[in-house]
């Protein structure tokens, strides 16, 4: 197992380099690593025990996916969804269209189609830096996009696994597997939201950075098992760890602890990814890896468009995200690795799609930079009157929506937004009442049953359970009750209360159907008793002053945990003003570039800098160290690690990032030696440039860069030198430098 890892982590790090010499994504240089090390290759040593290597490659599955839950936000990809959905949807039906034409089987055509539909997240976000082009506004919106894929890439391991496990997958299977997957999700998220950061928080004098990352790895591997045992992968539960951990104070903290152990286990999985390269698979199957290649190009560049233009971009900033994402990456890979461990993929499947991939990240960054030429060919003939109409959907869809919420009064739409609110609000905690249901009838069950005789134990755990259900059970019957919409409605008109009666009784008959199962599970009553008991039950609930005060203070803290995370950013001053969203109506946007350590900027005034002269940009605020200066002066100086948020056009944003780029001080790499910091001991001469002068006026540390340290008088110690001293023949005086330092003063 050694001998196998040293040899992988050897040629992958020897491989690497290469690749980081030649500029391209480091992904690539892994799945060389892996092909060389493979038996296909027979000129160098093989990795003995696969076995041990694939184990490890789950394992490296799972915390990719982990550090991806960790930068995923519900809030900040909420407006990209009709994006993602559109390219997701039409690049499986493309790809599905693809296999069948090369006759493959149904499973193999799914499964391909599912790999075709997932960009790189890695690659790109590489490709966008390599580029200087990140912090461009459409570059945000294409990785808001991907994060979404990513998320669409979970739910569809899942549901490819349940379609891998039947003979004739229905669509009542699939949507049994949407269905599973959005209870666990909910549930999780909730309890996980609700539990965590209270212990966070409650251990944050005690973490470390040790510590830290044996608890984060920790719950990543408890979620892990835990969705196990739930019928999901591994990786899907880290996933919603990560998810989960990625709303607390301590998201960046983990992400940066987190981050080797990530980047190891990783780099093991892509290498186990080349291992199976086969070349003469790839030479076999040669027509359908170009046609696949085809396929990825031309679809993604016309459903990417599709999608973002769908979303309310311009028809320039679509094409230039469409473009950005013709490529597949790692989410392939684990799909097919996924194939292939249930057996039900053919095994050229996984060598064409790693081929594939290849070929497409090595075309990666021409296809973002043709976006622009493709752009102006289309504007050269098009009507110039549709291509502006074009361009300026954003705008129009923005008014749209601020016109929108000005009739935010009307009867129908006051009546979507209630409904839509409650149905949210009933399905989040009718997930609660199930899950606390089902512990209370078998764990609690169970345990009271070892210390109580049999019907006290029913009864007891009849209680708890009614006791832990009220909370919720008062919050789907009574919350949204009161709200503004409500209130509005009920005194538009006579004719709107009875449907919002019926809204309060139909949650409450929800309620009551799980006090009716558990009677009926722990009892012998009648029904008509026990639906009696029941809204008794459901009444006091609902008058209870010390239930609502629960109910008040559990979903007040479920909300603060939730929003933890959005509270300490804008106190440390690193979340972006509100109106930042709104510059995209001039055609501006805003972000946020880091000064280095090195920059010559540091040091430097804004006034001296002339940012807005020279290139264009304005200086909205500086983010340093937890504090946020907003509109500084002139006068204000620059500092390393100072954050600028700075207000521009995508190209002069551009502008900014390569100027910091080449702003700095160059480093003394393979100059150590000559830098080396040396005392020595002078003996002044007749050829000496400092005899007769006194050491103030000698020049000494502003020409030569000496320092003198002290003089020789015949004693055991050096005597401190005056500045008024004088120089004289035969003064012995000890000086620190460097050794070109004396060499130009002639010692």
């Amino acid at each position: 197992m050694i001998q196998d890892l040293a040899l992988i982590l050897i040629v992958a790090g020897i491989v690497t380099l290469i690749f980081k010499r030649l500029r391209q994504p480091l992904v690539l240089g892994y799945i060389v690593a892996g092909f060389l090390v493979s038996p296909h290759m027979p000129y160098v040593m093989s990795v003995v025990e696969k076995a041990n290597i694939h184990t490890w490659a789950d394992i490296g599955v799972m915390f990719l996916l982990f550090s991806l839950g960790l930068d995923f936000s519900f809030k900040k990809i909420y407006k990209m969804g009709a994006a993602a959905i559109t390219i997701v949807v039409c690049m499986m039906m493309l790809g599905y269209s693809v296999g069948r034409m090369f006759s493959w089987s149904d499973i193999n055509s799914i499964f391909l189609g599912g790999m075709l539909a997932m960009s790189s997240t890695t690659i790109i976000y590489k490709a966008f830096d390599d580029l200087g082009l990140r912090q461009q506004r459409f570059a945000s919106l294409v990785m808001s996009v991907l994060i979404l894929e990513d998320i669409l890439a979970i739910v569809m391991m899942v549901m490819l696994s349940a379609i891998a496990t039947g003979d004739n997958p229905d669509s009542g299977a699939m949507l049994m597997s949407v269905v599973r997957i959005g209870f666990f999700l909910t549930l999780w998220f909730v309890v996980g939201i609700f539990a965590i950061p209270l212990f966070l928080r409650s251990t944050r004098n005690l973490m470390t950075s040790e510590t830290l990352l044996i608890v984060s790895l920790g719950l990543c591997c408890f979620m892990a098992v835990v969705s196990t045992k739930a019928g999901f992968s591994s990786a899907f539960g880290a996933f919603v760890m990560g998810s989960i951990l990625a709303e607390t104070v301590e998201a960046e903290k983990i992400e940066k602890v987190t981050e080797p152990v990530k980047n190891l286990f990783g780099a093991i999985f892509f290498v186990s990814v080349g291992m199976l390269v086969d070349p003469a698979v790839l030479a076999a199957y040669a027509v359908p890896i170009i046609v696949i290649v085809l396929t990825i190009i031309i679809g993604q560049v016309v459903f990417g468009t599709l999608g973002f233009f769908l979303s309310g971009q311009s028809l320039h900033t679509a094409m230039r995200c469409g473009f950005s994402m013709a490529q597949i990456g790692e989410f392939a890979f684990i799909i097919a690795s996924l194939g292939m461990s249930l057996n039900v993929i053919a095994d050229y499947l996984y060598p064409i799609v790693v081929a594939v991939s290849v070929i497409t990240t090595f075309l990666t960054p021409y296809m973002i930079r043709g976006a622009e030429p493709a752009y102006r060919l289309i504007e050269r003939h098009l009507p110039k009157s549709l291509v502006l109409q074009l361009n300026s959907l954003t705008v129009r869809q923005h008014d749209g929506e601020k016109a929108e919420r000005r009739s935010q009064t009307s009867q129908r739409v006051l009546w979507r937004r209630l409904l839509r609110s409650m149905a949210l609000n009933t399905v989040v905690y009718t997930i609660l009442l199930v899950a606390v249901t089902y512990i209370s009838l078998t764990v609690v069950l169970l345990f009271m049953r070892t210390i109580l005789p049999h019907w006290w134990a029913n009864g007891v755990t009849g209680i708890i359970a009614v006791t832990a259900l009220a909370p919720f059970m008062r919050a789907i019957v009574m919350k949204k009750n009161h709200s503004e919409e409500w209130q509005q409605l009920w005194a538009m008109s006579a004719l709107n209360r009875l449907p919002l009666l019926s809204t309060v009784v139909a949650r409450g008959a929800i309620c009551l159907a799980f006090l009716f199962y558990i009677c009926n599970y722990l009892a012998r009553f009648r029904n008509a008793v026990v639906i009696v008991i029941g809204i008794m039950v459901i009444i006091l609930i609902v008058l209870s002053r010390q239930i609502k005060q629960r109910s008040i203070r559990l979903e007040r803290l479920f909300l603060k945990n939730l929003r933890s995370r959005d509270v300490a950013a804008q106190v440390k001053g690193a979340k972006r003003p509100s109106y930042a969203s709104h510059l995209i109506e001039r055609d501006l946007t805003m972000a946020e570039v880091t000064v280095p350590p090195n920059s010559l900027w540091a040091g430097q005034t804004l006034a001296e800098l002339q940012l807005g002269r020279k290139l264009g940009i304005h200086v909205s605020s500086i983010l340093r160290d937890g504090r946020r200066l907003n509109i500084p002066y002139g006068a204000e100086r620059i500092f390393p690690a100072d954050k600028l948020q700075v207000i521009g056009s995508d190209e002069q944003i551009t502008e900014v990032c390569k100027a910091l780029e080449t702003a700095v001080i160059p480093d003394d790499e393979g100059l150590y030696e000559d830098r080396e910091m040396i005392l020595r001991q002078v003996v002044i001469n007749g050829n000496s440039p400092v005899l007769g002068k006194a050491l103030r006026e000698s020049g000494i540390r502003e020409r030569y860069g000496l320092l003198v340290v002290g003089i020789e008088q015949g004693q055991q110690n050096l005597t401190s030198v005056n500045p008024n001293h004088v120089f004289e023949y035969g003064d012995v005086v000890w000086m620190v430098g460097e050794r070109q330092s004396f060499e130009a003063i002639g010692y």
